[in-house]
């Protein structure tokens, strides 16, 4: 076996020293040069990249870029919103600004319907036995009553008001409490005076039927009364509250065809003495559901429909000029905006956006902006044409109303010093 000597051995540690020393003086300058090539390789990439593809460019590029971009404008009217925790926040359309708030006295407001000539509130409070009526110039509370008394307690489901304010027409159930029990009443249709404060008479439910809701609209001129059943439209005169006609849309609009099935209504877009609205209709052989846009003339009793695809579940906006209308897709995780071309009588494209847990639709009064709204104090715009999203508006308290988007400004639907 060969042996190792001293010497030998004393001089491979000697060069193995010297090597590591050889390489610790020089790896900082290759650590330095490393990292300095590499950062101008990066730069240079980054530069030609920025120029041959805007959208790759830096942050501060990217927020000039739309600084630079005119700023998508969402009209010149107003928005009103009920909140916690008890008024309607009054804002500009035009600055997205709060410029006032009509107080709510009940409590925390939650159903509300707009009259028909758009002045009035006619609201719910959270606990179902209040109505409360606004004046929307006045900013203030002109009328106010409840059905409960005693051991009797009576909420309110459902309102509609009278065209001229004469009387509303509401869902009601009763709850009485006895000595040993509640005593639980039945669903009642019922119109009460806004005059004389009282209820003046029962209308009785089509066919006996009861329901939790109803479905109402009145003529413009509010001597009809139109009750939407899940067979026929039911149509009484508004003196006596006697029937006085009926059409049966529970026969097909045509041939192949099942009754339809009336979505909700935008109410402030849509031309009165109509009903416009998403509808879905069951194809009585195959059972095939099938969603389509619907247009009711109520007086002539006549409708207009066109199949779009199968049935699937929106909200509906209508554009204020009626020719646009969008639709809001809502699932767990999915949120998808619609747009329906009315003129031409199609879809007119869909498009995935990144949503909120809870949702509801308006347009602008230009419809170039779609409102997200609910679930919360914020109020999403997004850009009708890409349907990128724009900006925020935000106030103070959770909303717990529908959002009301009216056509005139601020300064001229309601008084800056009123309600104050």
């Amino acid at each position: 076996m060969p042996t190792v000597s001293a010497t030998t051995t004393r001089q491979h540690e000697n060069r193995s020293t010297l090597f590591r020393a050889f390489v610790l003086s020089w790896l900082p300058l290759i650590v330095v040069g490393s990292v300095a090539v590499r950062t101008a390789a990066v730069s240079s990439a980054l530069g030609s990249q920025s120029k041959g593809d805007p959208s790759r460019a830096s942050g501060s590029s990217r927020a000039q870029s739309r600084d630079d971009k005119p700023r998508v404008s969402a009209g010149n009217g107003t928005l009103i919103i009920g909140s916690y925790p008890k008024q309607f926040w009054i804002i500009d359309e035009a600055s997205e600004k709060v410029v006032g708030t009509i107080p709510f006295k009940s409590g925390i407001p939650r159903r509300t319907t707009i009259s028909r000539d758009r002045k009035r509130f006619y609201t719910i409070e959270a606990g179902m036995e209040k109505i409360e009526i606004l004046d929307i110039a006045a900013r203030k509370t002109i009328d106010s009553f409840t059905l409960s008394e005693g051991n009797k307690k009576v909420r309110i489901r459902s309102i509609e008001p009278d065209p001229l304010h004469r009387f509303v027409v509401m869902v009601t159930a009763s709850a009485t409490k006895l000595i040993d029990r509640f005593e639980i009443g039945a669903p009642t249709l019922v119109q009460y005076d806004l005059k004389d404060h009282k209820i003046v008479r029962t209308i009785p439910w089509p066919k006996d039927e009861e329901r939790q809701n109803a479905n109402i609209l009145f003529s413009p001129d509010g001597k009809l009364m139109y009750l939407f059943s899940d067979q026929d439209v039911l149509i009484y005169e508004t003196n006596t509250f006697t029937q006085v006609d009926k059409w049966e849309l529970s026969r097909p609009i045509e041939e192949g065809f099942g009754r339809l099935e009336f979505g909700s209504r935008d109410i402030l877009n849509d031309e009165p003495g109509y009903y416009t609205s998403i509808f879905n209709v069951s194809d009585p052989v195959q059972h095939r559901r099938m969603m389509g846009i619907g247009r009711v003339n109520l007086a002539a009793k006549s409708v207009d429909f066109y199949t779009l695809g199968p049935s699937t579940g929106l909200q509906f906006a209508l554009t204020p000029g009626r020719k646009v209308a969008y639709g809001l897709f809502e699932d767990i995780g999915r949120a998808e905006f619609w747009k329906f071309d009315l003129v031409n009588r199609k879809l007119a494209g869909r498009t995935e956006f990144k949503g909120r847990p809870r949702m509801g639709l308006k347009t602008s009064t230009n419809g170039k902006v779609l409102y997200i709204y609910v679930a919360g104090n914020t109020i999403d715009l997004y850009d009708a044409e890409t349907y990128q999203y724009l900006r925020t508006i935000t106030i103070e308290g959770d909303q717990t109303t529908e959002l009301f988007v009216l056509p005139d400004p601020p300064s001229a639907i309601t008084s800056s010093s009123a309600g104050q």
